[in-house]
């Protein structure tokens, strides 16, 4: 039973992540539009596929994100074609995030707060850089082989990708580590961090 209230707990959670994604991501971006009516946007979206990721581990964490994110997709006709690719991307970030955390840190049995903050940001830097790194490219032989954009948009289309998804890094790393950082204790006290692996 308590096996079962455990997962539940985490769904719930999952889809409260998951929402905060979309949310953030659908109200709060400053979009800039590309050749050939494609967009890219500055956001907070990628915090909330971070965040998850330390709260409740990389599986479920990469879940919300990549759920989240990918309902903005659905919805928003200049990202729409970009979905399959965003469900996998966000996923991954949930589960590189919640992999340095939990399974090399193991934050989640911890009390130093210094040693939290510090593998909390560590993390969370992990998962962003990667997507950085692999947004832009994926979204290139995406975009080129996939939806027949010519080589040279894919192209310019990467290089602006690169930057607003550096920049989005940027600011979700120092959000993630204020607001994690400000939530744990609150919610280990409520008993609803949930613990993630052990040593």
């Amino acid at each position: 039973m308590e096996k079962r209230n455990s997962t539940v707990m985490k769904l719930a959670q999952t889809a409260l992540m998951a929402a905060l994604c979309f949310v953030s991501f659908t109200f709060l971006q400053i979009k800039i539009p590309m050749p050939g009516g494609d967009a890219t946007s500055i956001h907070i979206g990628n915090a909330f596929c971070v965040l998850p990721a330390l709260l409740l581990g990389g599986g479920y964490g990469g879940l919300a994100g990549a759920v989240g994110m990918t309902i903005a997709d659905l919805l928003d006709p200049v990202y729409i074609v970009g979905a399959p690719k965003t469900f996998i991307l966000k996923l991954c970030i949930g589960l590189i995030t919640g992999f340095v955390a939990h399974h090399i840190a193991h934050i989640g049995d911890s009390q130093d707060k210094k040693y939290i903050f510090k593998w909390s940001t560590i993390a969370s830097i992990c998962g962003l850089a990667f997507n950085v790194v692999a947004d832009p490219l994926v979204g290139y032989f995406y975009k080129q082989y996939i939806l027949g954009q010519p080589q040279e948009m894919a192209s310019v289309l990467a290089k602006w990708s690169t930057a607003t998804t550096f920049i989005n890094a940027v600011i979700s790393v120092v959000l993630v580590a204020a607001v994690y950082n400000a939530l744990r204790p609150v919610l280990q006290k409520s008993n609803m961090l949930v613990h993630v692996g052990s040593r």
